[in-house]
């Protein structure tokens, strides 16, 4: 795993497998001393499960953490807070989320992660962090970017581990 492009809102990282990409989501956890709301955008296969996975392992949940394909929404206790995983790529649109109850996601300690966050547009929280895996030839490639002051905090802590 390899970071490049760094600027004040943005890291990115060349990923050549799983591990570097699981790697990457342990080294995110170990910097996380606050709620935050994170988008995972990326093509079907790019990684978004693998990496929320990841994360959310980082964090002690000691369960197995399920992909919410077909659930939507998955929560757990990851280490002295809510976390919340969505995976909306089954919503036509925003409309079908009300019955969900995301009122829970706007609890400030909270960690949000939610694929697909475009088919739920006006309906979720803000996002803090911007994740976009993508493929990079035979690996991935992650961009993470800032998209509040909270978000800029994380992404500086992880810079500098």
């Amino acid at each position: 795993m390899s970071m490049i492009e760094p600027t004040d809102t943005d890291l990115a990282w060349v990923l050549p497998d799983e591990a570097a990409t699981a790697a990457l989501a342990a080294r995110l956890a170990g910097v996380l001393d606050e709620g935050m709301v994170v988008y995972l955008h990326g093509p079907l296969g790019a990684g978004k499960t693998s990496f929320a996975r990841a994360l959310l392992t980082a964090l002690g949940v000691g369960e197995r953490v399920k992909s919410p394909t077909y659930s939507l929404i998955e929560g757990y206790a990851a280490r002295d807070r809510a976390a919340w995983h969505l995976d909306l790529y089954r919503i036509a649109g925003p409309g079908e989320l009300e019955w969900l109850g995301l009122d829970a996601l706007a609890e400030p300690s909270a960690l949000v992660l939610v694929e697909w966050p475009e088919r739920g547009t006006g309906a979720l929280p803000a996002a803090d962090l911007d994740v976009r895996l993508g493929y990079a030839g035979q690996g991935r490639r992650a961009s993470l970017r800032a998209l509040t002051a909270r978000g800029q905090r994380w992404l500086a802590r992880l810079a500098k581990c």
